[in-house]
């Protein structure tokens, strides 16, 4: 449970501001992957898994259970994945996390780190990616904000190969508009 809180508080802060982090945890990447389904949710963390394993890393996810209960108490937590992939066996660095929250129920987000091994990460999101992109098409990148931050779902437009930054909240994210 406690892990969950702290994946709770680690999103909802990325959206908040900036707040100084190792060079190493810098968001590089970043997707929004539909799992409707309990089936696409195993799917997908049967993906994270055997590639971690090839990459001597590790997969932590919440039981369903937790969950749950969490939405249950917290219904602006609801989420139906929750998962983390991480370097070390006492859960040493992050590589990868993916979630989907209330506001974006079935659409799971899978963010990657630089890492303090910029190849293995890279690989890692590599062999992933290829995987995940063939089972689900419609996976769509999201953009990753100056902070390293990825926008709140409401300031993001869908377009055909991902989401953009609806230009009316471009300086809440600190980006430049152009001005016709």
């Amino acid at each position: 449970m406690r892990w969950a809180a702290a994946q709770i508080a680690y999103i909802v802060l990325a959206g908040c501001g900036v707040a100084p982090q190792p060079e190493s945890n810098r968001t590089v990447a970043a997707y929004e992957v539909p799992l409707p389904s309990q089936a696409d949710r195993e799917g997908f963390v049967s993906i994270l898994r055997a590639a971690a394993t090839v990459e001597g890393l590790h997969v932590d996810t919440a039981r369903s259970e937790d969950l749950q209960a969490e939405a249950k108490a917290i219904p602006q937590a609801e989420s139906t994945l929750r998962a983390a992939v991480w370097r070390g066996k006492d859960d040493d660095e992050p590589i990868a996390s993916a979630m989907d929250g209330s506001d974006h129920l079935g659409q799971v987000w899978i963010t990657f780190s630089k890492g303090t091994d910029p190849a293995l990460n890279a690989r890692f999101q590599q062999r992933i990616m290829s995987q995940i992109k063939e089972r689900w098409p419609s996976t769509l990148s999201l953009p990753i904000m100056p902070t390293g931050a990825i926008p709140l779902p409401k300031d993001l437009i869908r377009t055909s190969t991902g989401y953009i930054v609806d230009p009316k909240q471009a300086r809440r994210y600190e980006l430049k508009t152009t001005s016709n």
